[in-house]
């Protein structure tokens, strides 16, 4: 029988613990927000639907989007035991820069959509952290204005080809005087995706006030007063706004994008020149031999555009087998966890790219939020360094991690043989 007794009154007050409210209610939520996917329930919660499914969303059943995502999740950590790291490393060298973790923010568009700060924010925080922020053709603030929130911090361009060549030729020549240090030559958006959230939501850029948006901004006046008070939402680098996502894609990209553009981009750029959106092995290899590219970014463009698409993380191995050490790789596409970071850097990647877990921070709070999305990875990568037994990431390597498989191609002759 357990012995009971009266309540020790003083043991009670041993037990009670107060916390202060917090009064700013932005830092409350953002302290509660333990992984990127609270961050993104914040962020759902305080965005208008348009804008909250235009960063979430992916291309017509949003497959890829989702594979991606389940090919982190299927992943199995080998640790090492008795290798203890009290000290950790976790900074890079990437295309002969430093960066501080081995990520960087991602190319997004339309970014002050989803909050009023946009690329301030992200570059801002970006170098604060000591990591390369990305600004994409199709940003809300200027290449100037990103250099000045990023003044001694690394900045990295993306760059789509346009139908009026002269436009993307003005661009690269702006980043490179701007000090600009790597581009980003995009190849898989000759086309938009078929973005069908976008299309079942009415959305337009700018966003357009209609009985709908009206009704579902009256939870979430914030951001409406943002967006009103603030200067007009558009295109910093291009004069063209106005329709849907898909119609100012198709209206402004070329889809006779070719090797030529690559050739003609890289006599003008001077600094690291990488190439983003490549899905297959072969062209790894050929950019690597052919074209005197820096190296790549595997990725399927976050699932927005060809759905069913390769997905990178699957295809980071044999990416790196077949170009071999001296050629940078990158990765993108699902990473929503700091230990998807790790993954990809055992399996070969130089370095990952992050947007929507970036997106969702910004959407939750601001500046601060893409802070908190970045401490949130940065505290899940150096865990699961610790975790693995390895102090730098030098250490990791392929014997750390399993791709587990729940997708098994058909072998060719069986696909042949049904045809």
């Amino acid at each position: 029988m357990v012995k009971r007794q009266l309540p020790n009154p003083a043991e009670i007050f041993e037990l009670m613990s107060f916390k202060t409210p917090e009064l700013d209610g932005t830092k409350r939520r953002l302290e509660g927000a333990l992984t990127i996917s609270d961050l993104r329930t914040i962020a759902k919660r305080r965005t208008p639907k348009a804008a909250f499914d235009y960063t979430d969303g992916a291309a017509e059943g949003e497959l890829s989007l989702a594979r991606a995502r389940q090919a982190f999740e299927d992943v199995e950590f080998h640790p090492g035991i008795l290798a203890p790291a009290p000290e950790l490393d976790t900074s890079t060298t990437i295309l002969g820069g430093s960066s501080a973790l081995p990520f960087g923010i991602a190319p997004t568009g339309f970014t002050r959509l989803m909050q009023t700060e946009g690329e301030i924010a992200g570059a801002g925080a970006a170098a604060t952290a000591g990591i390369p922020f990305t600004l994409s053709t199709l940003g809300t603030t200027s290449i100037e204005d990103v250099k000045a929130a990023n003044p001694h911090g690394r900045n990295w361009f993306q760059l789509y080809v346009m139908r009026d060549r002269e436009i993307s030729y003005g661009l690269t020549r702006r980043a490179a005087e701007a000090g600009f240090d790597t581009l980003m030559f995009t190849v898989d958006t000759p086309v938009a995706g078929a973005r069908l959230r976008d299309k079942r939501n009415g959305f337009s850029i700018p966003p357009q006030l209609t009985l709908g948006t009206i009704v579902n901004a009256i939870p979430r006046p914030w951001w409406w007063i943002d967006f009103l008070t603030t200067p007009k939402l558009e295109f910093a680098s291009l004069s063209t706004t106005g329709g849907t996502v898909g119609e100012l894609l198709d209206a402004a990209m070329d889809p006779t994008i070719s090797y030529d553009d690559l050739e003609v981009i890289r006599g003008i750029w001077p600094g690291k020149l990488l190439v983003k959106g490549v899905q297959t092995v072969e062209d790894a290899m050929r950019l690597k031999d052919t074209h005197g590219v820096d190296g790549v970014v595997l990725s399927n463009h976050g699932g927005r555009q060809l759905d069913r698409a390769p997905i990178p993380f699957h295809l980071l191995p044999q990416v790196r087998q077949a170009v071999g050490e001296d050629f940078t790789v990158m990765v993108d596409t699902g990473i929503m966890n700091g230990a998807d970071i790790v993954a990809s850097v055992a399996l070969g990647a130089d370095f990952t790219l992050i947007g929507r877990a970036y997106l969702y921070g910004l959407m939750a709070g601001g500046r601060r939020g893409v802070d908190r999305t970045i401490a949130i990875l940065r505290s899940e990568i150096e865990r699961t360094m610790r975790l693995l037994g390895v102090s730098s990431l030098a250490e990791l390597e392929p014997r750390h991690v399993t791709q587990l498989t729940r997708m098994v191609p058909v072998a060719p002759s069986l696909a042949a043989a049904v045809r």
